[in-house]
């Protein structure tokens, strides 16, 4: 599930790639008094991700940007967006923006049988805990989390996307239902990397650190209803770490049902 907002900059503006500490605010604002505001300090993922303000690039006074808010919880997104209702200034660091309009929208890999393609709209943030170095083959000379590099090879990054949508799963899907690495079959069918880069990131208030993020392009084949499960999850929880500072945020970009041969592109 996803809130899309309609933005209109309200000043010429450069745009700021370290937006995400701001937005977090706002979300968390939003979500203030609410239930959800309890896991704020909680050392867990919190169940919701956002797009950039997109498309990136520098803005003219009246230039249109669109912010996407997933989440599996229907009553969060129901709270994001009526503070953006209630309050139509969306200033995001330096970006001041007016929600012209907010809605929602559904999202869904297609039922089983659809192939498709998933791409990262922001940064996947994907770190290798120090007891898995030797297990990887990682030489360092340090003892915290690595940051992955297409050097590390693609195992560990597969590896700990599946078990961080796994903790995902144990927290935002029945019991009863199998998580990712309970059933049989890869997430993906192919991933494509499009680029590595590193930003600096706020991480809270005062504390700022460089972090090493990646952009993918996955291609998908849903197998059954657990499969389709697991790849909405991702769509509504983002994937990797920190999706609650806008990191691995997800579209699907386009999809195909093979039992029709229909195929389209998807924008959100």
């Amino acid at each position: 599930m996803r809130v899309i907002a309609h933005l209109q900059a309200r000043a010429d503006t450069a745009y700021d790639n370290t937006y995400h500490h701001k937005l977090r605010g706002r979300i968390w604002n939003a979500l203030d008094g609410t239930e959800y505001d309890e896991i704020h300090d909680e050392d867990r993922p919190k169940g919701f991700t956002y797009s950039n303000p997109f498309p990136p690039g520098d803005m003219r006074e009246g230039d249109q940007r669109t912010l996407l808010v997933a989440s599996p919880h229907e009553e969060l997104l129901a709270n994001v967006a009526a503070d953006l209702k209630d309050d139509r200034e969306l200033n995001i660091g330096e970006m001041p923006f007016h929600v012209d309009s907010v809605n929602g929208l559904a999202t869904d890999v297609g039922e089983p049988g659809t192939s498709g393609t998933i791409e990262t709209g922001t940064g996947v943030l994907v770190r290798i805990p120090p007891w898995r170095f030797e297990e990887y083959g990682i030489d360092t000379d340090h003892d915290e989390a690595e940051f992955w590099r297409p050097e590390h090879t693609m195992e560990p990054f597969r590896n700990q996307i599946e078990n961080n949508l796994d903790k995902k799963h144990d927290l935002f899907c029945p019991d009863y239902l199998p998580g990712p690495s309970k059933t049989d079959g890869d997430l993906f069918d192919g991933a494509d990397l499009i680029k590595t880069f590193s930003i600096p990131v706020t991480v809270t208030q005062g504390q700022r650190e460089t972090w090493v993020l990646s952009k993918w392009r996955f291609d998908y084949t849903v197998r059954d209803d657990h499969h389709r499960r697991h790849l909405n999850l991702a769509l509504d929880t983002g994937i990797g770490e920190r999706n609650s500072l806008g990191f691995g945020f997800v579209n699907i970009t386009e999809k195909e049902d093979q039992r029709s041969g229909r195929r389209e592109r998807v924008d959100a």
